[in-house]
């Protein structure tokens, strides 16, 4: 009430699916000629909502990844969501050191850093320049060959394999890191800016060695938003992936008109682990995947 900010309940089943090659998502047959997907995350429904005039929303609401299991990952996870018309980045990382400060009740380091400030103080790479070629000797030079296989033919694959292995573990212990900044083949569902180098409206949260939270200045342009969709398709077919269908009700909405607005996604089972000092995601979960 206080935040002026309407909380909103939306299915988790869907039409589509995330065509993100890093995101698989869970199928269900509703009849034998007809699948639904359980949501990744609540996005592209909030967004349909805030195309028809919601106004500034959030939500608590359980996501699904297939393939996502281990010490900071289940299959069922929560999350928490929100969307505020005419901030900007700087406005909504205001708004989470706020919540973050009410959460943990006590003073917290926080530091707003740029991709490449960070990725090149640490790795001695300018992320805007290198190459995956180059991204994976680094790797292998650091002891992991494997990094290949595992990034495959992706330039931001590589980014985000150097950056969790090499870049992450670095951070300064009890400081919250704002990143900010990201390459432009990060994007995903952000704006991009005109700067030189051109990057992505994104910023992720990083506290504790764990990546909290995600946020963007969000892309309202439909046309831009249908091409990165079939981006997206096309490396999944050259990856062997399972094709699946574009969110059409989104596109639909942002032709519609999505008004101006940055919007962040926390893990609030990663909230709770860095709250009660768990060093796993079974430890607040009441039953993790393999006690379901």
């Amino acid at each position: 009430m206080q935040k002026n900010v309407l909380e909103v309940d939306t299915p988790v089943l869907s039409a589509a699916a995330s065509c993100d090659l890093n995101l698989d998502s869970f199928s269900t047959d509703l009849t034998k000629t007809k699948q639904l997907y359980l949501q990744t995350s609540p996005e592209f429904a909030m967004k349909r909502l805030l195309a028809s005039g919601s106004g500034s929303i959030f939500q608590i609401a359980k996501s699904f990844r297939q393939a996502e299991q281990g010490r900071f990952h289940n299959p069922e996870f929560t999350l928490l969501e929100w969307y505020r018309l005419d901030f900007t980045l700087d406005d909504l990382i205001n708004e989470m050191i706020e919540l973050l400060m009410l959460c943990f009740g006590r003073n917290i380091g926080f530091t707003t850093v740029t991709y490449q400030q960070i990725f090149q103080q640490l790795t001695g790479m300018n992320p805007h320049q290198v190459t995956l070629g180059e991204l994976m000797s680094y790797a292998t030079e650091q002891g992991n060959p494997e990094a290949s296989d595992i990034c495959g033919n992706h330039l931001a694959n590589g980014l985000d394999y150097v950056f969790s292995q090499y870049v992450q573990p670095k951070l300064k212990k009890d400081m919250v890191y704002f990143v900010t900044n990201y390459p432009a083949c990060m994007a995903m569902l952000a704006k991009l800016d005109k700067g030189t180098p051109v990057t992505a409206q994104r910023f992720e949260v990083y506290f504790n060695n764990l990546e909290l939270a995600n946020g963007y200045e969000e892309l309202t342009d439909a046309v831009e938003q249908k091409q990165r969709f079939q981006q997206e398709l096309l490396e999944r077919r050259e990856a062997g992936l399972d094709d699946v269908p574009m969110d059409k009700h989104l596109l639909a909405a942002l032709s519609h008109g999505l008004p101006d607005c940055s919007g962040v996604a926390m893990g609030l089972d990663r909230l709770l682990m860095l709250m009660t000092g768990a060093t796993s995601i079974d430890e607040v979960l009441t039953f993790p995947i393999d006690r379901a």
